[in-house]
């Protein structure tokens, strides 16, 4: 793109567009115009040659010539001495073209299909668009010579003989009383020296007039004629005229319509059409510029009548002044915004540069949009619905296709003209598909298993902010899918929790959200607690569709100048990858899992189309904001429905007010593109694995085959071992009861159980779900033992570390590990709590690699239910081929046996608060 926005330079006839012509012009008016139709740009009459005709002069006649042909050239060359003397002192001829470009000029906008949207115009100069010559009806054209210059393609660039007469009425009468001002003229007048009506002022212009005929071609002398005559109603040159009181194009205009716009220029305020007595007059006027037409032999009586019957039964219609752009008004004033950021435009640049703007939207679908929200609010009104918001967005290469700012830019009442595409709103639960992808790439997946369970997080000293779902009820064990899917409230706090705020906060950063800046978030703002505009929104979901790389939302495509030179022109960018294309997916299969949000939403919501989608919904728990999201590969759309004076709904959510709003929106942009459906591609990293539901791990023999699924994963993320499923064959003691272990009075009996983890106790509680006994019978003896590594081991890098941690009522064991020196050993913990027993197995994984050689230890602490603790120890070398600080080498002798603590041990809390039954009502909480 060029950095400056200059006018066009250089040769005139050049920027124009014209080949000046030699002398001897090809004559260009015809006697009669051509049956059935309007005739070309009228071609210039011949000029009249005269031979001289030989005579005769006798001795004093020849006398009397030579003294009349001395007169005559004394004359001359005093009348061209003071020609060129007045031309010296006025402005250069070359400067009509730059004055007539620097004229207040209607920034033009058009669709990405060449139709105009509106035009924006300078509110102190009014409206005005240039165009070609070629571009202009030859029925205006013919019309505008034969009432302003007859002799326009014949005169030097005035008139002598008017020029005459208007110097004799001007001496006689002591001012200027006529003007009989031809085209050129009228273009001096009107750019190049000042309006005064004086004797002095007429004679400039009569040289200049000239000069201008003789350096450029009447074509395009007449061209900047009819771009800056002024036409009335803000209306300056024939287009802007032809659209005012037409609604067409200046090419478009037929002989009644251009002889009517032809009588306007002499008194455009007198003959006003918009009113009573104007009307009359200026249908007057027209007459008078038909029969001038008629006398020049451009058209027929016969024609002149029918075209004054035309437009006196026409009716005019003023067009409004609410609206730059009446289908499209929210996005023309987003595109001046745009531009004046985007290149630092100022108004004057805007409006005096005559900037024709192709703009990335589709017309075609901005109505459709319109028209769907209109519909669907009037179906609201009586649940105090009155606004709300469209937008639609090319995901490859960010244009934006649609932007409704709201249902009627007229409706002051409920802020029709604020713009509700760009104005930050509450987005509830559709930001959450954000919240999950940053829970994927700390390592999380779909299959992740969360537990909706009453939970209790710390909200600031001695506070507690408590969840709960729209649906007031706990849903138990959920995996992420089937958490997102359904909107669940409590595990996308959990998930917010997993991953902190500093993330979620820049990955929003990332993904073009501006507004969460405010340093007092909670964990509320996953289900909407920030606000976020509509066209941001929409922005970040693009990102998901297409495959992890962000472009921008932009509003325009290619900008030129009046005389189409291109000054811009974008180009979509290859876009910014700002997540893995596998986690983009994942988000995108489970948004378009209709099966996955079946319990929530039921299975024929509006979020399901008749081809591949991914969908969310989002609503604020007070019922101000609600929207729906979504995405196809090809487009992606948002809504939003609520009140622009933030008042509450009555009770309508994102399901029933947004999402039928952006179903029928959704369905009707890929009819009106010709788009086929699509399914989402899968990257190659995405691969699939059976997974046990109620754990989210693999599924190990005894998960019941109801309850396995498929899932997909990033492949570099699969889900736990068959090991990690709550699915388990526990060894009951059949004398007891407990736990089984050799030495147990009872036999062995094999049960299955779902073991519950301590934080779905309660959950398994309510429900009546059997859990296996958590103490083993009394004949048990409990073993704390690290057996590798030990003091006769040298270790490096990752070591696992393994034994036996088995004790009578088992609740969990931590793992500790320190330096040994000279004053004993310096602890400091490593890993827990872990809450299952081991036994011969590997009780963690010590990361050894960044300590320096030498003598370290390992301590397992695990604890009963009762709070007792039971210790194993352990001490081994590490060699990493670190340089140590000297540190003396211990003499103690690490003993392998168990020490079991004294009978009245100190009781160690559990890491997690316990959990009542009875859970207050929590704020704020996300409807889906």
């Amino acid at each position: 793109m060029r950095e400056h926005w200059p006018h066009p330079t250089g040769d005139v006839s050049e920027t124009a567009g014209w080949r000046v012509p030699g002398r001897d012009r090809t004559p260009r008016i015809p006697s009669r115009p051509p049956a059935g139709g309007p005739p070309r740009i009228p071609p210039r009459p011949p000029q009249p040659s005269a031979a001289p005709r030989p005579h005769s002069w006798g001795r004093i006649a020849l006398s009397a010539l030579l003294i009349l042909l001395l007169l005559g050239m004394a004359g001359s060359v005093a009348a061209l001495a003071g020609y060129v003397y007045v031309a010296m002192q006025l402005p250069p001829p070359e400067t009509l073209q730059e004055r007539a470009l620097n004229l207040s000029t209607s920034l033009v906008l058009v669709d990405r299909n060449g139709e105009l949207i509106g035009e924006i115009a300078d509110p102190q100069s009014g409206r005005r668009q240039l165009v070609r010559l070629s571009d202009i009806s030859p029925w205006l054209i013919q019309a505008t010579v034969a009432t302003e210059d007859p002799r326009f393609w014949q005169h030097p660039g005035f008139d002598p003989i008017a020029i005459a007469r208007a110097i004799y009425q001007a001496i006689r009468e002591g001012e200027v009383v006529s003007g009989a001002s031809t085209i050129p003229q009228q273009l001096v007048r009107n750019l190049l020296i000042s309006p005064e009506r004086t004797l002095r002022r007429k004679i400039k212009e009569a040289v200049l007039a000239a000069e201008i005929t003789r350096r450029y071609p009447r074509e395009q002398i007449l061209e900047i004629y009819l771009n800056t005559i002024y036409y009335g109603n803000l209306a300056y040159g024939v287009e802007a005229a032809a659209r005012t009181y037409f609604g067409k194009s200046a090419k478009d205009l037929n002989l009644a319509e251009a002889s009517f716009l032809a009588g306007l220029p002499q008194a455009p305020a007198l003959y006003d059409p918009f009113t009573p007595e104007g009307r009359e007059r200026a249908l007057r006027r027209q007459r008078d510029v038909l029969r001038l037409m008629v006398e020049a032999g451009f058209i027929t009586r016969e024609q002149a009548e029918a075209a004054a019957q035309e437009m006196a039964a026409y009716v005019f219609q003023k067009p409004a002044l609410t609206s730059p752009a009446p289908e499209a008004p929210h996005f023309a004033l987003y595109v001046q915004q745009w531009l004046e950021q985007t290149f630092g435009l100022n108004a004057q640049a805007l409006h005096r540069g005559g900037l024709r703007v192709e703009t990335t939207l589709d017309l075609r679908l901005q109505r459709m949009a319109a028209q769907v929200l209109r519909a669907h609010l009037e179906k609201l009104k009586d649940k105090n619905v009155h606004n709300g918001a469209v937008v639609i967005l090319d995901p490859r290469t960010g244009e934006i296709l649609a932007m409704v700012g709201s249902p009627d830019y007229n409706d002051v009442e409920h802020g029709g003209q604020i713009n509700m595409a760009v104005v930050p709103r509450q987005p509830g639960s559709s930001i959450k598909p954000l919240t999950y992808l940053v829970a994927f790439e700390k390592g999380w997946t779909p299959a992740t298993l969360i537990w909706d369970v009453p939970t209790r997080f710390p909200d600031g000293p001695g506070r507690f902010y408590e969840p709960v779902n729209y649906d007031r009820r706990f849903h138990g064990p959920v995996t992420v899918r089937y958490a997102l899917g359904n909107s669940y409230n409590i595990p996308a706090v959990k998930a917010l929790a997993f991953v902190g705020l500093p993330a979620f906060l820049q990955r929003a950063r990332d993904l073009g959200i501006t507004t969460l800046t405010r340093p007092d978030y909670g964990l509320s703002l996953t289900l909407g607690g920030g606000e976020v505009p509509l066209l941001e929104m929409v922005g970040l979901f693009a990102a998901f569709a297409n495959e992890g790389r962000r472009v921008p939302p932009v509003p325009v495509r290619k900008i030129t100048d009046a005389f189409g030179n291109v000054l811009y022109t974008y180009t979509p960018p290859p876009g910014q990858p700002v997540m893995r294309p596998e986690h983009a997916y994942l988000i995108t299969h489970i948004l378009s899992d209709n099966e996955a949000r079946r319990a929530a939403f039921g299975p024929n919501s509006p979020l399901k189309l008749s081809r591949p989608a991914a969908a969310k919904t989002g609503t604020t728990n007070d019922f101000r904001d609600n929207w729906t999201l979504g995405y196809t590969p090809d487009l992606v759309v948002g809504v939003w429905v609520g009140n622009a004076d933030n008042s509450p709904m009555k009770g309508v959510t994102g399901i029933t007010g947004a999402a039928p709003v952006w179903h029928d929106v959704m369905e009707e942009a890929h009819r009106i593109l010709n788009l086929p459906p699509r399914e989402f591609r899968r990257p190659p990293g995405v691969i699939e694995m059976e997974i046990c539901l109620d754990s989210g791990t693999q599924p190990s023999p005894y998960c019941p085959p109801d309850r396995r699924r498929i899932e997909v994963f990033a492949a570099d993320q699969p889900p736990p071992g068959p090991e990690h499923d709550l699915w388990k064959k526990v060894v009951i003691d059949g004398a007891t009861g407990l736990l089984y272990t050799e030495g147990c009075p009872g036999p062995p009996i094999e049960q299955v159980f779902y073991v519950v983890p301590e934080e779905g106790r309660w959950w398994a509680e309510q429900r009546q779900i059997p859990q296996p006994p958590t103490e083993v019978c009394a004949v048990a003896i409990p073993e704390v033992i690290i057996r590798w590594p030990n003091e006769s081991t040298v270790v490096r890098g990752m070591v696992p570390v393994l034994g036996t941690v088995w004790i009578p009522d088992f609740a969990y064991y931590n793992v500790e590990w320190g330096i040994v020196g000279a004053d004993g050993v310096s602890w400091q913990w490593l890993s827990g709590p872990h809450l299952a027993p081991v036994r011969d197995g590997q009780i963690t994984i010590w990361d050894a690699s960044h300590l320096p050689t030498g003598w370290y230890a390992l301590r397992v602490t695990a604890f009963n239910r009762s709070g007792q603790a039971f210790v194993g120890e352990v001490r081994t070398y590490v060699d990493n081929g670190i340089v140590p600080t000297p540190t003396p080498i211990p003499t103690v002798t690490p003993s392998p046996t168990p020490e079991p603590l004294l009978p009245t041990p100190t009781p160690v809390p559990t890491p997690e608060l316990p959990i009542l039954p009875t859970i207050p009502l929590p704020s704020p909480t996300s409807v889906p």
